[in-house]
Formats: structure tokens, sequence, C-alpha cells
């Protein structure tokens, strides 16, 4: 039994329902399927990225604007002129942006920046910076470690439940294994487990999991179908350019297409799409642990 007084689930059906927007909400009915580039590159990239996407309808935006890089003399992203891009783009298309936050001292201007922040997997048990997230008051979407087990997972959740932010989205991203086919080993049963483990919304990043795009959209789809609250996913205008993680990310086309091949997959297991310009059917009840 894990050990996690405010993450693990009181009865059955406690499922807390997070909002990230007026319109949009993690755990409900409808998925939540953030879209866009491993890192922001330009104003113009993001705008692109936006008006297609809006329409697909994905119902946030991601985009790195501090980046963890196993090399340091990798590009670490734009920082607070990314963020400004960020800004700027929620504004005129209206769509929530998702964004993550590495150390201590970045949580003030990304939060002021975002609706959601992201904890990478690198950073899943980097427990000074989850206490002080704790202490946000923004929803927090928390990726599992490289090599984490559920429990420790679900652990570094605690952490920042604890510290006084109930607004923790949970995300299965591939783990490491002996195989190098694929990035990772996406760990659909771990999302299952999760369900019934904890009340908090679980998404999939299956882009990090498989590392390779034409994975994908199948990952995507039993994803859904194993019961995920969402999807995250990486897409740009032009996938071979994109300055990190080129080889995983769809083509904005094929981002739409995907989206759409979840429709029927979703309608099967009782969920749904929220359609663009569409609002949430019920308002969602934030349920503390």
């Amino acid at each position: 039994m894990i050990n996690a007084k405010l993450a693990s689930q009181s009865h059955p059906h406690h499922q807390t329902v997070i909002k990230l927007s007026e319109t949009v909400a993690f755990g409900g009915e409808e998925l939540v399927i953030i879209g866009g580039p491993c890192t922001v590159e330009s104003l113009g990239q993001m705008e692109t990225v936006a008006q297609k996407l809006s329409a697909a309808p994905v119902q946030a935006l991601r985009g790195g604007v501090y980046k963890p890089r196993t090399s340091p003399y990798a590009f670490q992203g734009m920082g607070e002129e990314g963020l400004e891009i960020l800004a700027a783009v929620r504004s005129r298309y209206n769509i929530p942006v998702v964004t993550e936050v590495m150390s201590i001292s970045q949580i003030e201007a990304v939060a002021a920046h975002a609706d959601m922040l992201q904890i990478g997997s690198r950073n899943m048990q980097n427990f000074d910076l989850l206490k002080a997230l704790g202490e946000a008051k923004k929803p927090i979407l928390l990726k599992r470690g490289l090599a984490a087990t559920i429990e420790e997972f679900v652990m570094a959740a605690e952490y920042i439940l604890s510290h006084g932010n109930p607004h923790v989205v949970l995300c299965e991203r591939g783990i490491r294994s002996f195989d190098n086919y694929t990035r990772n080993v996406l760990d659909l049963g771990a999302v299952a487990a999760l369900k019934q483990i904890t009340h908090l919304p679980v998404i999939v990043d299956p882009s990090h999991a498989v590392g390779k795009r034409e994975l994908v959209a199948p990952m995507a789809r039993a994803a859904v179908a194993c019961g995920a609250d969402g999807l995250i996913i990486e897409c740009h205008p032009e996938p071979e350019k994109s300055v990190s993680d080129a080889r995983q990310a769809l083509s904005l086309e094929d981002m739409v297409n995907l989206v759409d091949s979840l429709k029927p997959v979703a309608a099967a297991v009782g969920r749904n799409i929220l359609e663009a310009g569409v609002g949430l059917k019920s308002t969602p009840i934030l349920c503390a642990a």
C-alpha cells in the first residue's frame, strides 16, 4: 500500500477535476490534448502552431523555454523571451499554455506567463522544487522520472499536495529499459494503476515514450483506450528543423489527423474531445484530497 495520504483515492469514485481555464479541465468527461513544439523558437513559429492546432481542436499549447539537455552545449531554451512569446500567443488565441520550470528561481516568472507549470522527468524527485511548487497558485504537470517506480511517482506528487497545492496532474512519459528501439517504454499499466491508486488526473506523453513520430499515433490511441485523461504531444511546423527532439515531432497536419482519429476511441470508453469554441459541459469541482 502506498502511504500517500493526500494523493490516494478515498473511494472508487474519488476523482479530482483540475481546471486549466474557463473551458478546459483535466479529469472530467472531456479529454485534454496538449500540443506544440519541444522548444519555443520564435513568435512566428508559435503563432503558426496556435492557429493550426486551436481548430484541431487542441485544448492547450506546450513549448519549452527552459530546457534540460543532456549536453551542456545543446540549446537550452529562450528563457524569459520565450515566456513573453508564450504569453502573447496565449492572449491572442485564448488558449492555455504549459511550460517547464527547472528551478525555484524560475517559478514566479513562469507562473506569471503560463497556465500550468511542468516538472520534467529529471526533476521528479527535486524535493525542494516540489515543495516550492506546493505554494504556487497554478496547476502542476508532474512527469514520471526516467526510472521511477509508481510509488516514487505518487510520493513526488504527495510532496506538492502536502505543501498546499491540490492541483496536480500526473504524466506517464515512459521509463528506461534494456531495449533501445523506442526511446523509452510507455507504461500503460501504470496509467491504469494510477487511476485506481490516486484521485489525480493522469495524462500520457507518447512522444517522449517512443521517440519516433510514426509510433506516436498508435500509442496515443492506446493511452486513451486504457483510461488516460489526456495527452501531451510534440508537433512542429517543420519537424525536421526542430532544434530539439526532431525525430519524435509530428507535423501540424499529422497532429490534426491524430486528434481526429482519437474521437472514436474516446467515444468507445465514454469520453469525448472538447470541440473548438465549446465550453465545459458542467462546472468542474476541485476536490482536495
